[in-house]
């Protein structure tokens, strides 16, 4: 277990270099239940990672600082590795997978940060830096499973419990499971009665299936939208702690995580990366028992690339029904697409963007495929449109295969 006085000890060392980082009344996002958002996407370096990064780094020997750091990461630890070798004056090497976001990947190297990508995942970045570890010596600094690194991830617990009282429950994204061991060794010492939850995402439920068979084994494969969660297997003090410290574990789907992103642009103004908004997914999609209670969605960084942004908020307008596309067989002689465009408009939607194809071999000879992307209110509203243009005699063909989100 990671005590108190570790968590305590952390937040002294890092008081001159993080940000205390605001807890957000979160209202209109959820109904039945006070919601909070802990914003360590505004933390330095854009995540909570520079907590652990810096504590780690800030207890090495001046020997093992002559000798410089090495990391794995997604791209979240990787700009904390390197700011916070930076601020001490020593040289960091960042293995990051050849998938991280550019910006990531850039940041990092704005930090001060040595970048090799490494083909695969964030697990095959891990066995990269830890062979050059041996071969050069450069001192390992783990992006979860090691003591200071969780003890500094802590201090986020130990700044919820300052600024909002009577806390009842926290929500945590879960990777590797530094950031919730450390919140949930913090939290359950000072208020044993709060509930802390782990959210991961359904295509990389690795500390999931570990508490559920009772044992730490590597996935085959992760595969998710939300690349700072998508971790193989936990580690082995993040799994202990979690085993005995978290009350509950969820996944959710990356369709659930971008009507999430997408609901904290729009109604909170916040701009959350996937594994940052998988907290508040949770909370609305999961079905955990908040209702009237006071709950902390840590929302735990913001490093999202733009290209990834815009296909993440059209997955989340589709996945909420709001982005509907319809493609419809019309009869290949004039006047069909005034007819389709007048009943779309009639039902009040909005056509983006119009496609012909006569070439789909599917078609009958004297007929088209019309492809519409429409903008809707919400998946009834779409499902007006199609029956709409059912009853009017023209044929639909496929549907893009979206989980339907409710508003929440």
């Amino acid at each position: 277990m990671i005590t108190l006085q570790q968590i305590e000890e952390a937040r002294r060392a890092l008081a001159p270099v993080i940000r205390q980082t605001d807890l957000i009344e979160a209202t209109g996002l959820s109904s039945g239940f006070e919601t909070y958002i802990k914003a360590e996407n505004l933390q330095r370096t854009g995540s909570f990672k520079i907590r652990g990064a810096f504590n780690k780094i800030s207890k090495l020997t001046p020997e093992e600082k002559k000798r410089g750091v090495i990391a794995c990461s997604a791209g979240n630890h990787a700009q904390g590795v390197a700011l916070g070798a930076s601020e001490h004056g020593i040289r960091s090497i960042v293995c990051l997978p050849d998938g991280a976001p550019i910006s990531k990947i850039e940041a990092t190297k704005h930090y001060g940060g040595e970048v090799e990508l490494v083909s695969g995942v964030y697990d095959d970045a891990y066995a990269r830096a830890r062979q050059l570890a041996e071969e050069q010596g450069y001192v390992f600094v783990h992006p979860f499973d090691d003591p200071d690194v969780i003890a500094g991830q802590g201090t986020i617990g130990l700044e919820i419990l300052d600024q909002i009282d009577e806390v009842d429950a926290i929500i945590v994204p879960v990777g590797g499971g530094g950031l919730i061991s450390g919140i949930a060794c913090a939290v359950k010492a000072i208020r044993p009665e709060c509930k802390i939850y782990g959210v991961q995402a359904a295509g990389a439920p690795s500390m999931v299936e570990a508490l559920r068979n009772n044992e730490r084994k590597a996935l085959p494969s992760v595969s998710t939208i939300a690349d700072g969660i998508a971790v193989k297997m936990p580690g082995r003090i993040t799994y202990e702690i979690c085993k005995s410290c978290v009350d509950r574990f969820v996944t959710v789907t990356d369709d659930e995580i971008s009507a999430a992103v997408l609901t904290l642009l729009e109604r909170q103004k916040v701009v959350a990366e996937g594994a940052g908004a998988a907290s508040v997914a949770a909370a609305l999609y999961a079905g955990l028992p908040l209702a009237g209670r006071k709950v902390v969605c840590v929302v735990s960084g913001g490093n999202i690339d733009v290209t990834i942004l815009s296909r993440v908020i059209s997955r989340g307008l589709a996945a909420q029904g709001r982005l509907s596309e319809i493609t419809v067989e019309l009869d290949d002689r004039p006047g069909q697409l005034e007819v389709v465009a007048k009943i779309v408009a009639e039902q009040g939607a909005n056509i983006v963007s119009v496609y012909h194809d006569r070439s789909d071999p599917e078609t009958r000879l004297n007929a088209v495929y019309l492809r519409m992307m429409l903008e809707t209110r919400n998946e009834a509203h779409r499902a007006g449109i199609e029956q709409e243009l059912l009853a009017q005699g023209f044929k639909l063909h496929g549907r893009r295969n979206y989980t339907i989100i409710k508003e929440a």
